[in-house]
């Protein structure tokens, strides 16, 4: 199969990703109408980095060869109704001709990186569906055992049946002729009573005694076969009961057991065949329901008749133990089919609206949709949910917090045989919390929702069910989300099944953190774009201080994990990697991660290694070390000195990017003009970033508010002057008579000792827009905090004034700004001679 073909077959995430490879220099549709031919060349023999060789002569052959081929097809389609397509390809030819007719190596380049992804992609594919496949078919050969297993207990019940019958039958002619042998003694015992003398007496009486000896011998008969298919039947049934206690117990501690920790799991980014998955366990639990049902009714049945005919064949009361066994069988797979199918929220803010859905997997059987149970939902703590754990049948004396609207009744759907009540208007509204104990935090106590239910199983049954939830943690402002978050990930992510409430390990293995992390992070991301081999690295060496292999057994304490700030830092290391993933996951910044333009993950030394071989304007993405959800930019500019330095931007955080997009940021800056992407590729700007950039058709519609002219905020960076302590500031026209001069934003340089000195970049954020009528503007400036190091050893502070003026008409208005700037004295850096430094400044 082609690879366009396979890659066609893409879907989800994969697919977006190949949609983002196609642009205007190289169109999706050119690809489709094009693709064998654009396969079938070969690629691999063209260095398009060498241009000393004859490769540039073959890529002008390739792409005279695409021009030949899109005009013999435009000259195919001559049809009225192939005008529009005919139209596109000319255009395709035109820029491709524009565009590579002077750079064909260019076109080579492209079309080799996009065959490359697109081969990584479905290979990728390939081995997900071949995991999934796998995985399928183990799932399948279970189910079909499962299946058959199921089947053959649903025989030998009705075989059961059967013999039931056939010894309910016997019982019958038994007593039948047991009441003739009565007859028969009674009329002998009649015939005994007569005289002697009686003439027919005595032929009675031996006629009699024939008959009642013919039915004693009958009788013994009947009895002995009646005790053997007593034996045999019970027989029957204690091979039934061991075999259908093990399938029940594979069933509901297996494989039920195996949804409910997928439930977990599926908060840190597992995928849980959920729907699917409940309803193949609902069908067995139905079918389990059936036999345990029907095998208990038979045993009741035998244990009548036993009364009815009392033989006594051994002391050990058989019947009665396989009667306990039945019901405590019935018991346990009604307890455990009363599931949460879909969970409360396991971070919970009280006063907040939440909702659960609960469900009973015997649906239509057993008849308890006759008369549904009510379902009452309350919170308990851990300490309760250990004692209730201990003693099943202890009932909930006392609860930690009070839920409103917490009672529903179960409602059956015959359509599809779901037995179920759905909580929609839930509110915490209060919560009884415990001692603190020792470090352990608020956001570190854990609860759960405990749901249950009582009901009547024919008229000897009573039962009472309940089902807690995964754990809750309870926090009553959006600031204590983060660290409950990081709590609910250990505990989703370490905790083992049939644990005792909520028990999880305060160490587990680096190697399995850093794959929880990847999967939350992937989850959270929607991508499958995950943390790379240099991520994990990076992000060991931020827990640790030292780099790890992924694979690492090191241990990780809770403690280090979100308990204890980093080193140098006031925050700790979940709360870092919370905020970055929060700022990825937004939908301004998503696209850019599955593109791979955000590298994220690497530190300063290893940025000013990738940056500096590279030529000006160069940048990168990463994520700030030193706030948190912070994205700065690493630039390669120019410095005094020759050959440039790496520069790292003022990071912003979400808020600024909802201000102004990341990608207008890095349009509006000239400074930046080619990024280096995760994949270790070196893109254009506008070809990375192009299609997210806003357009004026994005703001139309707010372009005017009650009468006035919306603004925009624009980005740019001011080099440095000749002198180090000067700073270069010129205004910038955005358009018609409005100018304006913001206050700087410096950058972070990362540079040698010698070059510390240097006065960093300054980021100029300015208004684009142009009032058309008098209007006061309100300026807004705010002091922004900046990683710096401390410049004190020159002997003054750095100072800025700036002035923001806009004109309207022949008003004008000034205002002077000073730049205030914090910077951080825990990074020691040399002194420098004051004399050394002014007689660098004059020159």
């Amino acid at each position: 199969m082609a690879l366009w073909d396979k890659v066609r077959e893409l879907e989800g995430n994969s697919l977006r990703q190949i949609q983002s490879l196609y642009g205007p220099n190289f169109p999706i549709q050119f690809r489709h109408y094009f693709a064998s031919l654009i396969e079938s060349q070969a690629w691999e023999r063209i260095d398009p980095d060498n241009v000393q060789g004859d490769e540039e002569a073959h890529a002008k052959y390739i792409l005279d060869l695409f021009l030949s081929e899109i005009n013999k097809e435009c000259d195919c389609l001559t049809e009225g109704k192939d005008f529009l397509q005919r139209l596109h390809l000319s255009e395709i030819a035109s820029h491709f001709k524009h565009v590579y007719g002077s750079a064909p190596l260019e076109l080579v380049r492209i079309v080799k990186k996009i065959l490359a992804i697109e081969s990584r992609l479905v290979q990728q594919d390939g081995n997900k569906m071949e995991s999934f496949n796998a995985a399928n078919a183990l799932h399948a050969k279970n189910s079909l055992r499962i299946n058959q297993e199921l089947d053959q207990l649903i025989t030998k019940t009705r075989d059961a049946e059967q013999e039931l019958r056939n010894l309910q039958s016997e019982q019958e002619y038994f007593v039948i002729k047991y009441q003739d042998n009565a007859r028969v003694l009674n009329e002998l015992q009649h015939y005994q009573q007569r005289p002697q003398t009686d003439p027919g007496r005595n032929q009675m009486e031996q006629s009699l005694i024939r008959k009642s000896q013919e039915f004693d011998k009958l009788l013994r008969t009947g009895k002995q076969k009646i005790l053997q298919m007593r034996m045999a039947l019970g027989s029957h049934h204690q091979d039934l009961l061991v075999r259908l206690s093990h399938l029940q117990k594979e069933i509901l501690n297996d494989q039920l057991s195996k949804w409910k920790r997928s439930q977990a799991l599926a908060y840190n980014g597992a995928l849980q065949r959920d729907n699917d998955n409940l309803d193949q366990l609902q069908h067995w639990c139905e079918r389990l329901a059936e036999i345990v049902w029907q095998s208990r009714q038979q045993i009741k049945r035998l244990q009548l008749q036993r009364a009815q005919l009392p033989f006594h064949a051994s002391a050990r009361d058989v019947l009665s133990e396989q009667d306990t066994t039945i019901t405590d069988l019935l018991l346990e797979l009604i307890a455990s089919a009363f599931v949460i199918e879909k969970q409360p929220p396991q971070v919970l803010k009280t006063q907040t609206r939440f909702g659960a859905t609960v469900r009973l997997l015997i649906g239509g059987k057993l008849n308890v949709h006759m008369n549904p149970p009510t379902v009452k939902a309350s919170i308990i703590s851990e300490a309760q949910a250990k004692t209730l754990n201990s003693d099943q049948r202890r009932s909930v004396s006392e609860v930690s917090g009070e839920i409103l609207n917490p009672e529903s009744v179960m409602e059956y759907h015959a359509q599809s045989g779901i037995l179920s009540v759905n909580f929609r208007n839930m509110s915490l509204r209060r919560i009884k919390r415990a001692d603190k104990r020792g470090a352990e935090c608020v956001t570190e106590e854990k609860f759960t929702i405990l749901f249950q239910a009582s009901f009547s199983l024919g008229h000897d049954i009573g039962v009472e069910v309940r089902s807690h939830s995964l754990p809750v943690v309870v926090i009553v402002h959006g600031n204590q989300e983060a660290n409950a978050a990081a709590s609910i990930l250990w505990d989703n992510a370490f905790s083992e099944q049939g644990r005792i409430p909520f028990y999880v390990p305060d160490k587990v293995p680096w190697s399995k953190l850093i794959d929880a992390l990847d999967m939350k992070w992937k989850h959270e991301c929607q991508s499958t774009r995950g943390l790379n081999i240099q991520a994990k690295q990076y992000l060991a060496n931020k827990l640790f201080g030292y780099t790890l292999p992924p694979n690492s057994d090191q241990p990780v304490s809770w403690a280090q994990f979100n308990r204890e700030p980093l080193h140098g830092r006031n925050f700790t290391f979940w709360q870092w990697f919370n905020g970055i993933m929060e700022l990825t996951k937004h939908k301004l910044n998503q696209p850019l991660w599955n593109d791979g333009l955000i590298i994220g993950f690497i530190g300063k030394v290893e940025c000013r290694e990738k940056l500096l071989p590279q030529p000006m304007k160069h940048f990168l993405l990463r994520y700030s070390d030193s706030e948190i959800g912070g994205l700065t930019i690493a630039c390669k500019a120019d410095k005094i000195s020759d050959g440039g330095d790496v520069y790292n931007l003022q990071p912003h955080s979400l808020r600024d990017y909802n201000i102004r997009a990341l990608p207008d940021r890095i349009r509006d800056v000239d400074q930046l003009m080619f990024v280096v992407t995760a994949d270790n590729i070196v893109k254009p700007k506008n070809e990375a970033f192009g299609k997210y950039y806003s357009t004026p058709a994005d703001n139309g519609s707010k372009s005017c508010v009650d009468g006035y002219v919306r603004t925009e905020l624009m980005q740019t960076i001011t080099l440095p002057q000749q002198t180090g302590n000067q700073l270069g500031g010129g205004n910038i026209l955005m358009g018609g008579s409005e100018h304006a001069s913001s206050p700087t934003t410096p950058v972070t340089p990362i540079c040698s000792p010698l070059d510390q000195q240097l006065t960093p970049l300054n980021v100029t954020s300015s208004p684009s827009s142009i009032p058309s009528v008098q209007q006061q503007q309100d300026s807004r400036h705010a002091s922004i905090n900046y990683d710096l190091p401390d410049i004190t050893d020159f002997g003054q502070a750095a100072q800025q004034q700036t002035s923001n003026i806009i004109t309207n008409g022949s008003t004008t208005v000034a205002s002077s700004v000073p730049s205030n700037m914090d910077y951080d004295d825990t990074l020691d850096f040399p002194s420098l001679d004051m004399n050394e430094f002014l007689t660098r400044s004059m020159h």
